[in-house]
């Protein structure tokens, strides 16, 4: 309500401004007031030596930071990070995910950064303080894979999943959650290179075998846990999967996939059907129960890429009520623009019309489905410009597209036509 009054306030002065300039009055107009952006750093009244430079410091790194003087920020840093020794009035509190984030910024630009850096700001900036503990350790994890060193990764986010801090640690719940999911992704990543060197061995050792199979429990034991959180799990549910795929534990893996498709408590995530119907479809599930699924994204999707596959099962279907769904899901790609030059479904809605039209009332049909859009649908796909430009780039396209014009809007007029000549002609 206070932003309401203060936008209504603002729009006053404005018109106020509009009256004055009327009446040709310069001294009395009002002007309007823009919101400053507060400085980095604020001069206080009762500022020590010590924070005047520190002060000063910070906004010679700032003035480095933008003018991408990586070197120079670098060595304003070293006299800067003299703030974590700072203990009045919680200073030292404020300025340690500054530390923190500024220090890891120069890093990822400066030209000469090493391992070696990084390592020594995360480690220093994970004790001088519990709040920022856990994120700085899975931000130092995410650094360490990056750079291949997968085991460092796992044992920072190990030690990071025992550590406890009081009433922190309660704080830091969701933080706790994120470590515990990716050290089951570190899992993965190790289980998988021990596959690969597993499947090139001629002769396989049972204790590498063995071996794999622990980490194999290991991330299934964590991703299990996290998976009783809702949320948005997508690498962990397809890694989870794969590796039940590599045991055939197949029932596990479709429980798995439905749960996370169909439970209310998680957030609606149009991934989870995708992935259901991927694994169906590996595992030669029945057209019926395919369609079942892609029903569901196409509620939610229905620009997906997949209500291709939607439309083509569906045409396949002996249902005549199937190849009408057929014409409206490819009608409702159509609707979407990043669709509109996509040769594949122009052929696709060409085949369900003709096959279509073997019903006798096969023009009622496309009248219903074509009665919303024909305010707006030869906007979008039928002009002149639209056939240039089809004919330039696509000669098979607008073939298709004109035999379909006079079948979608019998009562207009268009002006695309197979022989449309481009505008340079």
């Amino acid at each position: 309500m206070d932003d309401l009054e203060k936008e209504l306030g603002a729009l006053e002065d404005l018109e106020d401004d509009n009256a004055s300039s009327d009446d040709n009055s310069s001294v009395g107009r009002k002007k309007l007031q823009l919101p400053l952006v507060k400085p980095t750093c604020q001069e206080t009244p009762k500022e020590t030596g010590f924070h005047q430079s520190t002060r000063v410091c910070l906004e010679q790194i700032r003035e480095a930071l933008l003018h991408h003087r990586w070197q120079e920020a670098a060595e304003y840093m070293a006299c800067y990070s003299q703030m974590l020794e700072d203990t009045t009035n919680g200073k030292a509190q404020q300025c340690k995910e500054l530390i923190w984030r500024i220090s890891t910024e120069i890093l990822h630009h400066h030209p000469n950064s090493k391992l070696e850096d990084y390592n020594n700001i995360y480690e220093r900036m994970k004790h001088s303080g519990v709040k920022h503990y856990l994120m700085i350790c899975l931000e130092h994890s995410f650094h360490l894979m990056l750079n291949g060193h997968i085991e460092d990764a796992k044992r920072q986010l190990s030690v990071a999943e025992s550590w406890r801090h009081g009433k922190e640690s309660a704080a830091q719940y969701q933080s706790t959650k994120l470590i515990q999911a990716y050290r089951s992704l570190l899992d993965y990543i190790i289980w998988c290179d021990k596959k690969f060197t597993h499947s090139q061995t001629d002769y396989p050792d049972s204790s590498d075998n063995q071996d794999m199979h622990n980490y194999f429990r290991q991330a299934s034991v964590n991703i299990k846990e996290i998976l009783k959180s809702p949320g948005v799990w997508d690498p962990f549910i397809l890694s989870y999967v794969e590796m039940l795929e590599f045991y055939e534990d197949h029932e596990e893996a479709l429980k798995v996939l439905n749960d996370y498709a169909h439970d209310n408590t998680f957030p609606p995530n149009p991934n989870a059907h995708v992935y259901l119907y991927q694994y169906l479809k590996r595992h030669n599930t029945s057209d019926r129960k395919l369609m079942k699924v892609l029903k569901i994204l196409h509620v939610s999707v229905p620009s997906h890429e997949l209500m291709l596959e939607y439309s083509s099962l569906l045409l396949q279907s002996e249902k005549k009520s199937d190849l009408q769904k057929a014409l409206g899901v490819i009608l409702e790609m159509l609707d979407f623009a990043c669709w509109r030059s996509n040769l594949d479904v122009w052929k696709r809605l060409k085949a369900i019309i003709q096959k279509l039209q073997l019903q006798e009332n096969w023009k009622d049909v496309v009248s219903e489905k074509m009665a919303v859009r024909k305010d707006w649908w030869p906007a979008l796909h039928f002009t002149s410009f639209h056939a240039s430009k089809d004919s330039e780039e696509n000669p098979e396209l607008i073939e298709v597209k004109a035999s379909l014009t006079k079948i979608l809007c019998p009562d207009l007029m268009l002006k695309y036509s197979a022989g449309q000549k481009t505008s340079g002609e």
